[in-house]
C-alpha cells in the first residue's frame, strides 16, 4: 500500500480520479496544474457546509454568534490541525525552495491543501461524498463547539433561584430527531413554581439544556450578578 492509498484510508474517500487529489496536493511552487483553484472550490464548499451545518444545528441564535462559530471552525489553524491530524504534510508536492524553507509545514500551505482535497473530493465524487467526509472530520468539533452567549446560562439561572430561594429548574428530553450520527434533542426547563415551560434545541442534550435556561432567562429578564 502506498502513501496516497494510506492517506485515503485516514481521509475517509477513495478517489475515482486520482490525478485530481494530486493536483490537491500540489502547491504552486511546482507550477501548473497546481491546487489554486482547487482551494479556491474547496474553500467555498467548506464554508457552505460549516453555514448550513450551525444554522441548522442552533436555530435560536444570532447571525453574529453564528458568524464566530463559523470563523472558529474554518480558520486556517484549524484547518491546519485537521490536515496534521491526517498526516498531510509528506504528501505534499512542492518546489525544492519550498521544500528546504519548511514549507510543507507552514498552516497556511497545510489548510490551503486541506482546502484543495475538499474540492478535489466534490468533483470526484459530488456533494454527498464531501458531506460524509466532512461530518466525520468535524464531528468532535460540532459536538464540543458553544455559543458564547449560552456558556453560563444554566450556571446564571441556578445562581438566580438559589438566592431566592426557589427550586432548582427541572430538565427533561422531549424528543430526538434526525439520523443517529445527526441527533437533535429537544429538552424542555420547567421551573417549579412557575407555570412557564422553556424550550431548547440543541446537538447534545446539554446543550439544549443550556438553549432552554437561556429561554428562561430571557423571559423573566434575569440578569448575570
Amino acid at each position: 500500500m502506498n502513501n496516497l492509498d494510506r492517506f485515503q484510508l485516514r481521509l475517509g474517500y477513495e478517489f475515482k480520479n486520482l490525478s485530481l487529489l494530486k493536483q490537491a496536493l500540489s502547491h504552486r511552487s511546482v507550477g501548473r496544474p497546481n491546487n489554486e483553484r482547487l482551494e479556491f472550490l474547496g474553500d467555498s464548499i467548506l464554508g457552505f457546509f460549516v453555514a448550513d451545518k450551525l444554522f441548522r444545528s442552533f436555530p435560536g441564535e444570532s447571525e453574529g454568534a453564528l458568524t464566530k462559530m463559523r470563523a472558529s471552525l474554518v480558520r486556517e489553524n484549524t484547518l491546519a490541525i485537521i490536515a496534521r491530524s491526517l498526516e498531510m504534510q509528506p504528501l505534499l508536492i512542492m518546489g525544492g525552495g519550498e521544500l528546504k524553507s519548511g514549507g510543507f509545514n507552514r498552516d497556511s500551505v497545510l489548510s490551503d491543501a486541506f482546502e484543495s482535497v475538499v474540492g478535489a473530493v466534490y468533483l470526484d465524487g459530488g456533494i454527498s461524498s464531501v458531506e460524509v467526509l466532512l461530518l466525520e472530520i468535524y464531528k468532535d468539533r460540532f459536538e464540543s463547539i458553544k455559543p458564547a452567549g449560552l456558556k453560563d446560562s444554566k450556571t446564571t439561572l441556578q445562581e438566580f433561584l438559589q438566592k431566592r430561594d426557589c427550586s432548582l429548574p427541572v430538565y427533561e428530553v422531549v424528543d430526538e430527531s434526525g439520523d443517529p450520527h445527526d441527533l437533535i434533542f429537544t429538552v424542555t426547563c420547567r421551573i417549579p413554581g412557575f407555570n412557564d415551560k422553556f424550550q431548547g434545541v440543541g446537538k447534545s442534550r446539554k446543550l439544549a439544556e443550556q438553549t432552554a435556561a437561556a429561554q428562561a432567562l430571557e423571559k423573566f429578564s434575569f440578569k448575570a450578578q
